[in-house]
């Protein structure tokens, strides 16, 4: 991997206890109203990572430009928070922090956290039906908590948007991507079951940042 690419892509890998702290709590995903909801269930919050404990702040609704998000950009979406005992959780702690430190945000820096589960049958599922896109931020991570009776879903990650990926992982349980959302642009193949008459899902975490400090 050259220099460039250093700067802005990195894969690591969180411990089996974080993972194992935060999986059972996709199976409380609420489904929503939004043109995704029904089958990509998401809970939603933003955080500061202290030294020692994570702050859990004030809900928000989440919004992107539609020149960002061709999908459902300029719409108001409103999600649960991501529930305190999963917050409060040594895994979160762990996923927080290792995203915190690699981009070398302060301890006020807000952190969103998407916590999405897409679900699929025997038809193929979008697991991200924006395609090609950058998020609108200057950090992003990407990471694996479980995949059951599926095939596909792997995550892409492009030099240019009009350019074929350079990187293609379907993650597995705990790995974590993070890219520079203003650098780079990514994308995930869609997913289906393998046993077409049971349902199939992947979970992940997103989390995402403005700006670095400095």
């Amino acid at each position: 991997m050259n220099a460039t690419l250093e700067r802005t892509l990195q894969l690591t890998q969180l411990s089996g206890n974080a993972v194992n702290d935060l999986s059972s709590s996709f199976n409380d995903l609420p489904k929503t109203q939004h043109a995704d909801g029904q089958y990509r269930l998401r809970r939603y919050s933003i955080v500061k990572v202290g030294e020692h404990s994570i702050e859990h702040l004030p809900a928000r609704e989440f919004v992107q430009s539609d020149d960002i998000n061709t999908f459902q950009g300029n719409v108001s979406r409103s999600f649960e928070v991501i529930e305190d005992d999963v917050i409060n959780s040594q895994g979160m702690f762990e996923m927080c922090r290792v995203f915190r430190d690699a981009n070398h945000l302060s301890v006020d820096h807000e952190i969103e956290i998407h916590q999405i589960r897409i679900a699929t049958d025997a038809a193929e599922t979008q697991v991200a039906p924006e395609g090609v896109h950058q998020d609108g931020f200057q950090h992003i991570a990407v990471i694996g908590i479980d995949r059951h009776n599926i095939e596909g879903g792997d995550f892409l990650v492009y030099r240019e948007k009009h350019e074929p990926p350079f990187l293609s992982m379907a993650l597995q349980q705990g790995e974590v991507a993070i890219l520079a959302d203003n650098q780079l642009w990514h994308n995930a193949r869609p997913i289906k079951a393998v046993k077409k008459d049971h349902q199939g899902y992947m979970d992940v975490f997103v989390l995402t940042a403005k700006r670095a400090e400095g």
